[in-house]
């Protein structure tokens, strides 16, 4: 088995807040984070596909094909957004680095028939990230 992973990148604001719960228990769950304005991330996001290259081609996948279904389906809708707000498909989703890599599975793994999608990993700073693998 071959991973192939593709980058990708995009600017985002987004708030932790759960309306369930209180302004002080939000901020005692998310911290500055819960602040009512949101606050912003310069997100990495990673897609790795997993599978034997092709026999005629060497490749899992088009590297370009992966690229731009990331960038139509994902990229392109949340860049300079702010999450909660201006986001349809995060309507009602806390945008925590592990729900965002759960609702970016849950969008790219039926439409990857290439191999199959191994992982998705969500970079809020480079030194913190969520990972998920279905």
């Amino acid at each position: 088995m071959v991973y192939l992973t593709r980058k990708e990148h995009f600017c985002a604001s987004h708030r932790l807040y759960n309306p369930k719960f209180s302004e002080k228990e939000n901020l005692e769950i998310y911290g500055k984070c819960a602040y009512p304005n949101g606050h912003g991330h310069n997100y990495e996001l990673e897609v790795t596909v997993v599978g034997d290259p092709d026999k005629d081609t060497g490749m899992i996948m088009d590297l370009k094909k992966l690229a731009d279904l990331i960038d139509a389906d994902i990229v392109d809708k949340v860049d300079h957004k702010h999450l909660n707000v201006d986001v349809d498909f995060l309507k009602g989703v806390i945008p925590t680095a592990e729900n965002l890599a759960l609702v970016f599975w849950r969008i790219l793994c039926p439409k990857i028939t290439a191999g199959r999608l191994y992982s998705v990993k969500v970079y809020e700073t480079p030194d913190n990230f969520a990972e998920y693998r279905g």
